[in-house]
């Protein structure tokens, strides 16, 4: 599916009417870090309810702590009130259940980065469905067109990528499968407007746009840290303050995690056969050691609840 620019242009523009061309409740199934963002974006918007699904107790109350933290933020900084922050807390419905949310018009999947997995979500939400679904993977690099492989319906299937912290971010990157009908890309496109999201549209290729760049970016700043270039916290005041980039590349893949920027990496290695994308033995090495940004305390920087300090390479 070939987008011009005209087209482009109209996705900056806030859609007029009803939200997400029909689109009432979203299910958002994975409570991590994207997941439970995701979900308090959502219900932050005052249109849609939420429900927000994990296989499991302790990560789905994990999730909805989180939200609620992120709000309760919110309100020291007066960007909203107690009562708003009840409101929105209110539109969302955590479940270990799928069948609880057999009734939502927009399922949107953040498990983690595995084809297997996420067909497996696919199949269920098949199974438990109780309308016409539109089916929406958070996927980072995985090809949209293979998620939608197992699909009764893959033309209802689409990528809709968000960038972590979601309620920060401003970018959501919509991607069409090779089958995606253009009446799902413009409900998905219209949910993305009412999430004030900036939303770009881009072809089922490897990496998508984003990751496909920020990826190279990333590989290529480990192989100067690994030469002895510059330490971690120079590389990355180098591309904050010589490239306005509001973060430094090896600090964001702590955020992302080291295990997820290498297997990311070794997939589009694979999938373009192009050198760009070889995991760097320094990433290689951390991930055997446990070493994974952020969620373990320690990668490329260290971590603790006052945030990152350098660390020795």
């Amino acid at each position: 599916m070939l987008l011009n620019s005209a087209r482009a242009r109209t996705l900056l523009t806030r859609p007029a009417g009803n939200p997400g061309r029909q689109i009432k409740l979203i299910a958002v199934i994975g409570a991590g870090t994207m997941g439970h963002g995701i979900a308090q974006v959502a219900a932050q918007q005052g249109y849609y309810q939420v429900v927000l699904y994990d296989v499991a107790r302790e990560p789905l109350m994990r999730g909805m702590s989180a939200i609620e933290r992120n709000l309760l933020k919110a309100i020291e900084r007066d960007k909203l009130t107690t009562n708003e922050c009840d409101v929105i807390l209110a539109r969302i419905r955590g479940t270990t259940r799928l069948d609880a949310a057999c009734d939502a018009d927009l399922y949107i999947e953040a498990v983690p980065e595995q084809l297997e997995l996420k067909h497996e979500v696919l199949r269920a939400v098949e199974g438990i469905a109780a309308r016409p679904f539109i089916f929406a993977t958070n996927t980072s690099s995985l090809s949209i067109t293979e998620i939608a492989s197992v699909a009764q319906q893959p033309e209802r299937v689409i990528g809709m990528h968000f960038f972590n912290p979601v309620p920060r971010m401003k970018l959501l990157e919509i991607v069409v499968g090779q089958r995606t009908s253009d009446e799902t890309l413009a409900a998905v496109r219209d949910v993305g407007l009412w999430l004030r999201k900036e939303v770009i549209v881009v072809r089922d290729v490897p990496g998508f746009a984003s990751s496909r760049l920020g990826v190279a970016l990333g590989l290529e700043a480990m192989r100067m840290l690994e030469q002895g270039v510059a330490s971690a916290k120079d590389i990355d005041t180098a591309m904050e303050l010589g490239y306005n980039h509001p973060m430094g590349p090896l600090r964001l893949t702590d955020l992302v995690g080291l295990d997820i920027r290498l297997s990311i990496a070794e997939y589009l290695h694979r999938a373009l056969g192009s050198e760009t994308f070889r995991p760097p033995e320094i990433l290689r090495r951390m991930v055997a050691a446990g070493k994974l940004g952020k969620k373990s305390g320690e990668g490329f920087y260290k971590w603790n609840e006052e945030g990152a300090t350098e660390r020795r390479q």
